[in-house]
């Protein structure tokens, strides 16, 4: 059994003056809950169809609740669209998510809409009830470095086993889920989460974050250019790869302003030193858990006041960069060396010697 490897706060890394939640995860926002589903068989060279598999499924459920009946309100902005997502278009035209939110590979989208299809016709409408239109929203990223992604091992029992493993409190990180065969950098990359607690309008709310990091460029932790400095001691491969990053709030906002706070992930990638290549399939998605309940219920005066004065939002946009910026360095940091198909390999990262280049800027 392997030893966990430290999250960025571990070794003294820390983003931003906000403090975080609970467990620094996207589940310290009340009611989101996130499951996995972990594939990760045979060795060897590719025979597609039958592996080597490195990949799996995320899940995250907004609440515990029926979806359908109670939608959330939801965004999303699409950095760079070199990438393959579903229900997007709904969210563009009804400004809500009524499914759970499932990440995977590339070439399992498919398969995770029809597997969450399947699952919310089973539980979410009464028994000999014909189901009404929903669109399931789908994202993620290519693991084809180290998976047979053209066998297409991601089944309906791997996505709904995601969904219903959901659960809040800690987040498992690393090459877990749709993180599993994912790089960072050059490095291996994974799924990571990471929460900020603010003030904002009249109210203390959280914001949290979960990544799939699969994106190119040289790794910064806190400022410090790591990658490029580990480049000059061990050259790297690197694959533009993508980012899928969703955001969730109990703050009770609107779709456009949900918009408005999906757009401010891109500080927090940029901070981590993507390059925003051409092939780099950036996708971020927001919701808040509280905007429609709120509504429903008429309790309207936080709405209202957001709304009257936009510049309250200030301290959420900040939490977003900081939130999505240690999401991604944890996901990196989780990650230890995995071979894949080929015996293709990425490393992890080497924390001992990142701690040394920290402690030399004065980091930690």
């Amino acid at each position: 059994m392997t030893t966990a490897r430290p999250r960025a706060r571990d070794i003294g890394v820390r983003i931003g003056t906000y403090d975080t939640g609970e467990h620094n995860a996207i589940t310290d926002v009340p009611g989101v809950r996130v499951g996995h589903t972990t594939l990760i068989e045979g060795d060897g060279p590719l025979r597609i169809g039958y592996g080597p598999v490195r990949t799996g499924v995320t899940a995250i459920l907004p609440h515990a609740g029926n979806l359908i009946r109670e939608r959330v309100e939801a965004a999303h902005y699409v950095f760079n669209g070199a990438g393959t997502t579903a229900g997007l278009s709904l969210i563009d035209e009804f400004g809500h998510i009524e499914t759970p939110i499932v990440l995977t590979n590339t070439f399992s989208v498919g398969a995770a809409y029809d597997a969450v299809t399947r699952h919310m016709i089973r539980t979410a409408f009464p028994e000999g009830q014909t189901p009404g239109w929903f669109s399931p929203t789908v994202g993620e990223t290519f693991d084809g470095g180290l998976n047979d992604a053209a066998g297409l091992h991601v089944k309906e029992e791997h996505v709904v086993g995601a969904i219903e493993a959901a659960a809040g409190g800690p987040v498992v990180e690393g090459s877990v889920g749709a993180g599993t065969g994912t790089s960072c950098c050059g490095y291996k990359g994974g799924i990571g989460t990471s929460s900020r607690q603010v003030d904002a309008g009249n109210g203390q709310y959280v914001v949290g974050a979960l990544v799939q990091s699969n994106f190119g460029g040289d790794l910064v932790v806190d400022g410090v250019p790591v990658g490029r400095l580990l480049a000059q001691e061990d050259a790297r491969k690197q694959d533009p790869g993508s980012i899928m990053i969703v955001l969730a709030t109990d703050a009770p906002l609107s779709s456009r302003q949900l918009r408005r706070l999906a757009k401010r992930a891109g500080f927090g990638l940029a901070r981590s030193g993507s390059s925003g290549a051409h092939g780099s399939g950036d996708y971020f998605i927001a919701f808040s858990t509280t905007y429609r309940s709120r509504l429903a219920h008429g309790d309207t005066d936080e709405i209202a006041r957001f709304a009257s004065s936009e510049g309250l939002m200030d301290p959420l946009f900040v939490a977003v960069s900081g939130a999505v910026e240690e999401a991604i360095l944890n996901s990196v940091f989780a990650s230890d060396t995995m071979v894949g198909r080929d015996g293709n390999s990425l490393p992890g990262l080497p924390l001992r010697r990142v701690e040394e280049l920290l402690q030399q800027y004065g980091r930690t």
